[in-house]
């Protein structure tokens, strides 16, 4: 072979693996995030498995978040008899009314919620020993530049007085629902402290909530690194925000899962997370998906209310099965479809 020819015959060589190489590099890349991905899409299906046994039921702390209607006009007597019906019989302690949100600087108009007083004495009334607590809330500004700045003290004050406002109007707790919350925020915390001050001095519920947890090690830094929105709490942080409520409820909804033994895994697996550092004093709830979207982090027919019960009960009866001060939170009524209440009611009550 001439040196000509070996020139050539090198040439060809190199310029096959040039053409092949990125073939090779999109194969090599596909593996290492498909096999992860469908190992632990195995592992939440197993995680649904098995039998939650006696005691995984209802315990009378179960909540419900209900939209502005209740507040502003919208509804009457009939929808709130209608709405007396339809939680008859459940565990249902705790309404969580939108009577926010909140202004980006803390502040609440008290226009924003005219009928409460009309909704509270008709509860009191229709429901004895239901709890109306006033649910709050406001974007953060964690990923842009407009939101709600708690790391200001002004801020937080004025959060602080807008709850003490609408504990003044007659409301029985207060419950806030602030996001995107990273984990370690530092300012929230403050918060809750100061919020804990005035609740505990009316001897009212402190209610929030909460991000998801971790799933892996440290997976909140790695997706923050990548999207610039966390999504998940360390379970470090759930813990210390636990400690300072009366009430903690997981959104473990929106969580990506494409199949719906996935997402009842998931769940489960949320659950046990959350039990480890709930202090048993705190009420503990899961969210339930009462609402119908299909989207990148919802897929409605996997998230369902029956694999969100299921995955409840199997977490709770491998943790912690005797816990007294648990439940679960249907979010959100005005979506809610009979499937979702009767489903509800076959897997919970």
């Amino acid at each position: 072979m001439t040196q000509a020819v070996r020139n050539r015959a090198a040439r060809f060589r190199w310029s096959g693996l040039w053409r092949t190489w990125p073939r090779r590099i999109a194969s090599a890349t596909a593996l290492v995030i498909v096999v992860p991905v469908l190992t632990a899409g195995a592992a939440l299906r197993l995680n649904c498995s098995g039998d939650p046994g006696d005691g995984t039921r209802t315990r009378g702390h179960d909540a419900i978040w209900l939209g502005h209607a209740w507040v502003d006009g919208r509804k009457d007597d009939a929808d709130l008899t209608a709405f007396a019906a339809r939680i008859k019989g459940t565990g249902i302690k705790d309404l969580y009314v939108h009577a926010g949100p909140l202004e980006h600087d803390g502040t609440l108009p008290a226009t924003r919620y005219p009928r409460a007083r009309w909704l509270l004495d008709a509860v009191h009334r229709t429901l004895p020993g239901i709890r109306v607590q006033a649910w709050l809330g406001d974007k953060l500004a964690t990923e842009g530049p407009d939101g709600l700045r708690l790391e200001r003290a002004a801020s937080r004050s004025a959060v602080v007085a807008s709850a003490r406002q609408v504990l003044d109007a007659g409301f029985d707790g207060v419950h806030f629902d602030l996001e995107p919350l990273h984990s370690g925020d530092g300012s929230y915390l403050s918060l809750l402290d100061g919020l804990r001050g005035l609740t505990r001095a009316r001897e009212v519920p402190l209610s929030i909530a909460a991000h998801q947890i971790d799933p892996l090690p440290a997976a909140h830094r790695v997706v923050g690194a990548l999207s610039g929105s966390p999504k998940w709490w360390s379970q470090k942080f759930f813990g210390q925000v636990a400690r300072r409520v009366d009430q903690i409820a997981v959104m473990s909804y929106d969580t990506w899962m494409p199949l719906e033994g996935m997402y009842g895994g998931y769940v489960a697996e949320q659950t046990a997370l959350a039990l480890e550092v709930t202090p048993p004093r705190t009420d503990l709830l899961m969210g339930l998906p009462f609402f119908h979207e299909n989207d990148l982090g919802h897929h409605e027919a996997a998230e369902t209310v029956a694999a969100a019960v299921r995955g409840t009960r199997l977490g709770l009866g491998r943790t912690d099965r005797g816990r007294e001060r648990f439940g679960v939170a249907l979010y959100v009524d005005f979506a809610a479809r009979d499937g979702d209440w009767a489903a509800y009611r076959k897997g919970w009550n």
